[in-house]
């Protein structure tokens, strides 16, 4: 436009420099350490550990650490064949689109996410192989802490190298993936937001703005504040008055505005309206809405697993027509195809490996009154009988060729490594699958401490408050009840009313459960029962009383931080038998190893006493979603209500 753009004074009485981006990351990641103190605190005074599982539906400011822009640039594989990536963080996972390289490909596709000081920040890239018809398959993968690395203060185009980890084995790797990784801070977020506001009117893209260019984008997008601002927020920025400002200095003035008082109504992009929560998330909606309309981001969202996103056009077409969906919550009619859980670890959304044509069996069999029917003719005992044979084929010594098949079935969801034995010492089948691991492998958080109970299982996890809770979201069957869990031999008016939390083990778990409290057993009742799954689909039947029906054996804990705690082992179909490696009058320590199933899925349950616990708030949050907690045994289930010990740190999950 033929003029210099204008400058801000920089002498004396301007403002201090802002600390470097890095500083101020680092800075909040501090504050995120508080935060978790001050969470410790409460949970000392008898509420549950820090959740930061549950997505908000608003960023809260103080918990917003930055948008994250994260590269996948690509990959050198030891296999030769066409591959995709895919980018999961939380809940939600994008896919770049298939390389033309068989051997190194390339992607180069961008995705930048939100970042909470105390959300997810494990991310994971999955590199797949491409099957044109059915799903793809999974062929390396690898995790990335955001913290660590976007705290590294890395230039803007550092290519970080990592090893793509075999499924199968994680000592053996796959190739090499290449990634970078950059943090917009929330000053940079709200510059960056506004500079492209302006740009959409810097029609020669020189970088300048006239008063007349501003007032046409204010007047198009701005609200009634706006129009008293214009020309306010032009002459701050134009020092010299000639008209003409430079655009980055605008963008700082319109930002800062913004922040402090909103002008803008509707985002440039969608049009969507703005100020339903704050203005710090209009901020980033714009940001992020930008970059989608200009196609800056090459990756395909919407997905939210890598396992979803890796489906070829089959499962698309069955989506379509209505044969399954994809979604967490309740396993009832169509949204019975696919089991997801949240993994406590690494905060993501995991799909839980399970052959299609059993989902259809259990579909048939327990989401329908045909299905009930057969089950009250005989399939009970048919199952039973199943059951059985399975388990005696099991501890026959041909069993064990089938041990590699298990883990290629379950490829990425067995570990061998933490395994205490190797691999061909197993003679039967059912020696691999009641394993022991490493003693190393699930360290008991806060041993020493007995007012804090731990996971029995390795396992998917539900809590609930009281019965009612459990019925509300996750247990259909009209005949439960804690007195028809545990039988009229071990019921007692304590337990009357209690909080229960169930550990679901699926076949790819390690199957030997723990005590998750510290006490002397009382006894151990064994109840007679059917063999039905366990698994969500039969549970969230009305048709099936699972609990209260299969096999189960009962044991009573006392302790003194939680009074009286039932243990409920209990069989399912293909379960042999339950055994357990303690007896009455013995005292236990938490942590300790209690017993374990034969080979099959199956479950334990464990019922407190009312207002005895107080489960990690995490857990509740997300057994009010319907949704299961994928966990390990030794990390933390609750603390006691009724005998807190002093100075309990924050609780490690």
């Amino acid at each position: 436009m033929g003029h210099s753009a204008s400058r801000h004074n920089n002498g004396a009485g301007a403002e201090p420099p802002l600390p470097s981006r890095f500083a101020r990351f680092r800075t909040r990641l501090r504050l995120r350490h508080r935060h978790s103190a001050r969470d410790s605190d409460r949970d000392r005074d008898g509420a549950a550990a820090d959740s930061g599982s549950r997505p908000a539906v608003a960023v809260a400011a103080d918990e917003f650490a930055g948008i994250a822009r994260i590269r996948i640039v690509k990959a050198d594989m030891r296999l030769k064949d066409k591959f995709f990536a895919c980018l999961s963080l939380g809940e939600r996972t994008y896919r770049t689109e298939t390389s033309d390289n068989t051997h190194r490909p390339v992607w180069n596709s961008e995705k930048k996410v939100v970042v909470e000081t105390n959300g997810p920040h494990i991310a994971r890239i999955s590199v797949f192989e491409t099957n044109r018809f059915s799903k793809n398959t999974l062929v390396g993968y690898c995790e990335v802490d955001l913290f660590d690395l976007l705290t590294k203060d890395l230039d803007k185009e550092h290519i970080e190298d990592l090893a793509l980890l075999d499924p199968s084995s994680s000592t053996n790797t796959m190739g090499t993936i290449s990634i970078s990784c950059h943090i917009e801070d929330p000053v940079e977020t709200e510059q960056s937001f506004a500079r492209r506001v302006l740009a959409i009117v810097d029609y020669n893209e020189d970088g300048k703005l006239s008063l007349s260019e501003f007032s046409d984008l204010m007047k198009a997008f701005g609200n009634g504040l706006a129009v008293n601002k214009i020309e306010e927020l032009f002459r701050q920025a134009d020092t010299n008055g000639d008209d003409i400002v430079d655009m980055d200095e605008l963008a700082a003035l319109l930002a800062d505005q913004q922040e402090k008082e909103p002008i803008i109504s509707n985002c440039p992009v969608c049009g969507e309206s703005l100020g339903k929560y704050d203005n710090i998330n209009d901020m980033i909606h714009m940001t992020l809405c930008f970059d989608e309309g200009t196609g800056n981001q090459i990756m395909t969202g919407g997905f939210l697993t890598d396992k979803q996103a890796s489906y070829g056009w089959m499962f698309k077409l069955s989506e379509w027509a209505n044969f399954s969906s994809y979604d967490v919550g309740l396993r009832s009619g169509s949204t019975a195809s696919h089991i997801l859980v949240f993994d406590r670890r690494t905060k993501r959304l995991v799909e839980e490996a399970i052959d299609g044509k059993i989902v259809l069996s259990m579909r048939a069999l327990y989401q329908s009154k045909v299905g009930l029917t057969l089950i009250d003719t005989g399939v009970k005992d048919i199952l039973k009988n199943l059951s059985e044979k399975q388990g005696k084929k099991m501890n026959s010594p041909e069993s064990a060729k089938d041990i590699p098949k298990f883990l290629e079935l379950f490829m990425g969801q067995i570990n061998m490594d933490e395994t205490k034995d190797p691999i061909e010492s197993f003679k039967t089948f059912n020696d691999f699958f009641v394993r022991q691991l490493k003693p190393s492998a699930r360290p008991i958080a806060y041993n020493d401490q007995n007012s804090i109970a731990t996971c029995a299982a390795d396992c998917r996890l539900m809590a609930f408050s009281s019965v009612d809770e459990s019925t509300r979201f996750w247990v259909k069957g009209r005949k439960f009840s804690i007195e028809g869990l545990l039988g009229a031999d071990v019921h007692c008016n304590e337990l009357n009313n209690g909080s229960l939390v169930i550990f679901r083990l699926a076949p790819q778990d390690y199957h030997r459960f723990h005590v998750p409290v510290s006490g002397t057993v009382e006894k151990f009742v064994e109840i007679p029962g059917c063999l039905y799954t366990v698994n969500p689909i039969a549970v969230n039947s009305k048709y099936c009383n699972v609990f209260t029906e299969n096999k189960r054996v009962v044991s009573i804990i006392s302790t003194s931080e939680f009074g009286k705690v039932a243990f409920v082992a209990i069989g399912a179909t293909m379960v042999g038998s339950i055994t357990f490696l303690k007896e009455k009058g013995d005292y236990v320590h938490k942590g300790d190893e209690f017993g374990y199933f034969s080979f099959g899925g199956s479950t334990v349950i464990c019922v407190f006493e009312k207002d005895a616990i107080q489960f990690d708030a995490d857990l509740l949050a997300n057994s009010e979603r319907s949704l299961e907690t994928l966990v390990q045994v030794g990390t933390t289930l609750g603390i006691s209500k009724r005998k807190k010990e002093l100075q309990v740190p924050e609780l490690q999950k």
